[in-house]
């Protein structure tokens, strides 16, 4: 007679139909089309409120300029007939990016569900939020901290270089500020999904949480490591807010791998 207890609880994703190699390349295309579409859609809407878009993003840039040159406009320079148009084209599928996070989040995982638990399809829409706020916090971090603070360092080195009568001036191009700052937003937005990477490997058991805080002391050299390489300068205080940001991140990985990384069952433990 077959005993019922010794019926799996939860179904191994392993056990499930697997798929072929073009059945993946295909799911993985539908997935693409869909956060491409949705960040096609985004990114109309932006070209639509494309000078708006530029007017916010060179804030910082003119703020930390009349700062520094309080008599001299500010100019974006462009080199060729095309240039307007291409970096307005570039504003407007950075700022597609960022409204589409949602959407492009779902559809990675949609993409990976399929060799989850069934417990674990359920964090879909934990992950969507976590991973589209967590984004979105590294963009407006970059906009609001890093970029006053780099700005101000790099504005520092222009005047009279010594006793000579050289001068180093900035004649700012549209497609330069625009390839520095969108790059910016972009590289924040995506350092500050550590948690979330680090909750993937909690989940697979790949890490522990031991492991996580056994390692937390280089994390911190290299946070500060990383904030010196960001926030360049003589300025501490810029230094310490990036490195103070990505150290808060990392620890806050810890505790998320305390809460959903596998638990080590104690050995001798029988079914029931």
């Amino acid at each position: 007679m077959t005993d019922d207890a010794t019926t799996p609880l939860h179904h191994d994703p392993e056990a499930e139909v697997k798929m072929t190699i073009w059945e993946h390349l295909s799911e993985l295309r539908k997935r693409v089309v869909h956060a491409a579409i949705g960040t096609v859609v985004a990114a109309a809407g932006c070209w639509a409120y494309r000078e708006r878009l530029l007017e916010w993003l060179q804030k910082p840039y003119e703020h930390a300029w009349k700062a520094r040159f309080p008599n001299t406009p500010l100019e974006l320079q462009t080199l060729a007939p095309a240039d307007a148009f291409v970096n307005y084209m570039q504003l407007s599928l950075v700022g597609g990016l960022v409204i589409a996070a949602p959407i492009i989040f779902y559809q990675l995982w949609a993409f990976i569900s399929p060799g989850l638990y069934a417990r674990e399809k359920k964090y879909i829409i934990p992950f969507v939020f976590f991973s589209s706020s967590l984004f979105m916090s590294g963009v407006m971090f970059a906009y609001y901290v890093a970029f006053p603070f780099t700005f101000n360092y790099f504005f520092s080195l222009l005047g009279k270089v010594g006793s000579s009568d050289t001068v180093l001036t900035s004649r700012p191009t549209m497609e330069f500020y625009m390839d520095f700052s969108t790059r910016m937003l972009l590289a924040f937005g995506f350092v500050f999904e550590l948690p979330l990477f680090i909750s993937f490997l909690a989940i697979a058991g790949i890490v522990t949480p031991q492991q996580l805080v056994k390692f937390s002391r280089w994390a911190i050299i290299g946070s500060f490591a990383l904030g010196a390489v960001v926030t360049p300068g003589p300025e501490i205080s810029s230094q310490f807010a990036v490195s103070g940001a990505l150290i808060g991140l990392y620890f806050l990985s810890v505790g998320i791998a305390f809460l959903l990384g596998k638990k080590k069952k104690p050995e001798g433990d029988a079914p029931a």
